[in-house]
């Protein structure tokens, strides 16, 4: 069963940008290394020929998933977004009733997601927790170090 991923128009740029990188470049760079290491001769002990297929591999697993991302994506209009409960897109302001840390976090795809800049995957126990929720509801998460309780402070966009 194939997964839709709702993403945002940046996103499936980027996403087709990265797509266009390892079949244009990425590739023929992996080719070339198979080409060199089948020069050297007997490929029955050459360990630079199998790292180069393995990579090779790899390379095309990857590739094809990345297509079957893209072929399932479907981007979101930004404009018809509520902010009356969480979802998708939305920027949520939460506090953490346990120790009383406010966070911020931009709820996205799996494909966009990155802590780092407060994008966090809708299929994160903390984002399926606030799912649905509105500002003052508190959010009870299972998180693998136990549960957890988080106030919607803020929702935007």
């Amino acid at each position: 069963m194939t997964k839709v991923s709702y993403v945002t128009e940046q996103g499936l740029e980027r996403l087709k940008r990265e797509l266009e990188q390892l079949e244009t470049v990425e590739r023929p760079k992996i080719s070339q290394q198979i080409a060199e290491a089948r020069d050297k001769g007997d490929l029955s002990e050459n360990a630079e020929y199998d790292a180069a297929k393995e990579a090779q591999g790899m390379l095309e697993m990857k590739i094809s998933k990345l297509k079957e991302t893209l072929a399932n994506s479907r981007i979101l209009d930004q404009s018809r977004l509520d902010t009356s409960t969480v979802q998708i897109l939305n920027k949520v302001k939460i506090k953490n009733k346990n120790n009383g840390t406010v966070m911020e976090y931009t709820l996205v795809s799996d494909s966009e997601a990155n802590l780092k800049e407060g994008r966090m995957s809708i299929n994160t126990p903390i984002a399926k927790g606030l799912l649905g929720k509105k500002v003052g509801d508190v959010a009870e998460v299972q998180v693998p170090s136990g549960k957890m309780e988080f106030e919607i402070v803020e929702i935007s966009l």
